[in-house]
This record gives C-alpha cells, structure tokens and sequence, in this order.
C-alpha cells in the first residue's frame, strides 16, 4: 500500500488539468488510489491494465456503483437498469437495443441529424455572439435521441430538462425529477403502444408483443430513460471538442482546409477531451491483483479515462494534440471497453462529425469571446458555459 501512489480529488491542479496531474502516478504504478473527504476508491492509470480490468467479471458494475438516491419507493424498481446488471441480464438487455445502436444505423441517421443541426443554428440569426453550450451542444443531442428512441414531440422539452441535469452534474435536481422521469417513459411507451413508429420503443414493443419473457414492462421503462438520458453525453463532448479546436488554431486551419479530416479529428478529440474523466466504479468480487496491487474483494475500482488516454505506452506523443494522429494498435478509451462499452459511441461520433462540420462551415470565423465556465468535478469534463462570437451571418 506505501507505494500506491495517492491523488487528492480536491487538489485544484487535479481539477484544473486532471490529463496533466494524473501523469506522475501513472509513471510510477499501474494504479493509485484516489481520496477525498469522507471517499476513496482505486484507479486504474494505465491503458492496458484498464482495458483488461473493464473486461475482467472479476470488476463488476451493480447498484454499490452509483451514490444512493433519495427517490419514492414505487420508482426504485425502474431503476435497476441494463447499466447495474452483469452477465446474462446484461447481455439480453443490451442485445435488444443493439440494433438501433450499430455503425450503419448510426450513418444512416446523419441526415436527420444534419436537419436537426441545420435547424438550431438557423435559430442563431442575427446574434454575434452566443454560449455554445445551451444554444447548441446540449440541445443537438437530446433532440437526436429523443426523436430515435421515440419520445413524443411535445414531451421533448422537458426531457431537455432532464439532459441539462445530467450534463450540468446535477444529481440532487435529477434525483427530485426521477418520479416525472418514470412517468415520462410510461407515456412514450403508452404512446407508441396506440401508435407505432420506426423508433426503439416501437421496436422494443413489437418485441415484447412476439415473447413477453424477453423483456417485462418494467425492464422497458428502465430501458427508455436510461437510452434517453445517456444521449446527452455527445453535448459535452461537442463543447469540449469546439474549445480545444479554437485553442489550436494550427489544427482548426487544417481541418478547414481539408474536411476529410473529421472523422480522424472526432477520434483524437475523444482521446484528448473525453467528456469521461472516470468510468463508473466497478465492485471487486474477489482479491484481485492490478500489477503487485491486491485489492479486496467488494472494492471500488475505476479507470482513470484521463490517465490511459495519455499513455506514452499506448500513444505516440500523447501531449501532443493532432488531428492527424495515425491509427494504431492501441485506442482511445473515451467509450471505455469491455461488455458496458459506450452503446451509442457509434451515434456520438456521427452526431459530433455534423455538430463540428455545421459550425466550421457556417462560422468561418468562430472564435472564443469571454472565458469557459468549466465546473470544476473530478469525474467529468465539462463546461458549463462557452460563449463564442459567430462574426458570421448565418446563411445555407
């Protein structure tokens, strides 16, 4: 244990520039573990350990993975989602979703989401300047999941809510609204029941109506908010990603002149600014060891996205932000790894792709205006606010 390395979650160089202050205990062990007042847990800092702990059952997800909530007792059965479940439970829960969720679905949604896009930047006309994040990075991805899991029009606005919540880190405000949360997922399912589309309730359905023992109706409630409410991620990410391009102005020119660079420039962004900054803590089920580390059973254990995203053993240069980054044997872990990997990174990617590419191309001269607001949270990566002149009349 004396050489474990330890890091002060409170410590504000951590807070400020968590890539940077992980990178001495990395160099010295595989793992640390990480403190504040009253909480501890391990870390796990490298990217090869981490990616074999993230697929190792022996580091399982449960209800112990998340802070306890203060929620009414006839709402605690919809929260055991496919998230706090393992093995087989996890697997048939996920294998229903999946197919909303693959690479092709993905790229066959970008022209919705282009119109989407399109249509919230057209809602910028006439304004110089504008914050990013609540004029277009939040808003873009909880309109593109709702409208494909398949929440009602008019129901939308208030799932906005809800996304804020999640993105802003607001758990004790996300905690009060789970009872309108559940309720909200009854009404789109009791929606789609009288009305069937081409969404994932409807399918989620039409699957339930051909063998009920596959999916009860309390599983799909827990489905339909949690699918909804991981959406949001992408908007984190997209402001992120529009922060660190006009930081670097050499790498914003590059992708300007040559748009064939997105889809690699969406990458490294993730490997650079992952939203992430821990995963979600996995429950030990037995003495494990992590290089000479034993950890015991029924411990705390999280990568550190942060630190194996910036593994000289993984990335060539790792400080070093390039668009152009190769392709190697190693990835990034923005969407961790493992059987909990990220279902919608395929829809994140593309909805980042067209977020950038609408604004590059609608803005030529986009640039920073006042200072980020990022809140300082040692799990997260996000900023609250990022205003931004246009200096761009907003035009097709």
């Amino acid at each position: 244990m004396s050489d474990v390395p330890e890091i002060d979650l409170t410590d504000p160089e951590v807070l400020r520039d968590p890539f940077t202050a992980y990178s001495p205990a990395r160099e010295r062990s595989p793992i640390a573990k990480l403190v504040a007042p009253g909480f501890a847990l391990w870390a796990v800092l490298r990217h090869d350990e981490a990616r074999k702990m993230l697929s190792d059952p022996r580091f399982a997800l449960s209800p112990a993975s998340y802070p306890p909530m203060d929620i009414p007792e006839h709402c605690r059965p919809y929260m055991r989602s496919m998230q706090v479940v393992e093995g087989a439970e996890h697997h048939r829960l996920r294998r229903l979703v999946t197919p909303a969720f693959t690479p092709r679905k993905a790229a066959a949604l970008r022209p919705g989401i282009e119109r989407l896009a399109d249509g919230l930047l057209d809602g910028l006309a006439g304004r110089s300047e504008i914050d990013l994040v609540t004029d277009f990075a939040r808003p873009l991805p909880i309109d593109v999941i709702c409208a494909l899991v398949g929440i009602p029009e008019a129901d939308r606005p208030r799932w906005r809510e809800y996304g804020i919540m999640v993105s802003a880190g607001d758990g004790p405000g996300l905690a009060k609204a789970v009872p309108e949360i559940v309720e909200g997922s009854l009404a789109a399912i009791a929606t789609r029941k009288l009305d069937p589309a081409e969404d994932v309730v409807s399918q989620l359905l039409q699957i339930q109506a051909e063998d009920g023992d596959r999916l009860s109706e309390t599983e799909l409630v827990s489905l339909v908010w949690q699918l909804v409410l991981g959406g949001q991620v992408p908007g984190n990410l997209i402001a992120n990603a529009v922060e660190v391009l006009l930081s670097h102005p050499d790498q914003l020119a590059a992708l300007r002149e040559d748009p064939a660079l997105m889809p690699g420039a969406v990458e490294e962004l993730m490997r650079w600014c992952s939203p992430q900054l821990l995963t979600v803590p996995r429950i030990t089920t037995t003495d494990v060891k992590i290089g000479d580390v034993l950890i015991p059973e029924g411990e705390p254990v999280t990568v550190a996205i942060a630190a194996a995203n910036r593994d000289p053993k993984a990335f060539g240069d790792p400080d070093v932000f390039d668009i152009r980054r190769a392709a190697g044997p190693a990835w990034h872990l923005a969407f961790a790894h493992g059987p909990h990997f990220c279902l919608g990174a395929s829809l994140a990617r593309v909805q980042t792709e067209v977020a950038l590419t609408a604004l590059l191309r609608r803005f030529p001269d986009l640039a920073l205006a006042d200072g980020p607001l990022r809140i300082p949270d040692p799990g997260t990566w996000r900023l609250n606010a990022l205003p931004v002149k246009l200096h761009a009349t907003v035009a097709n």
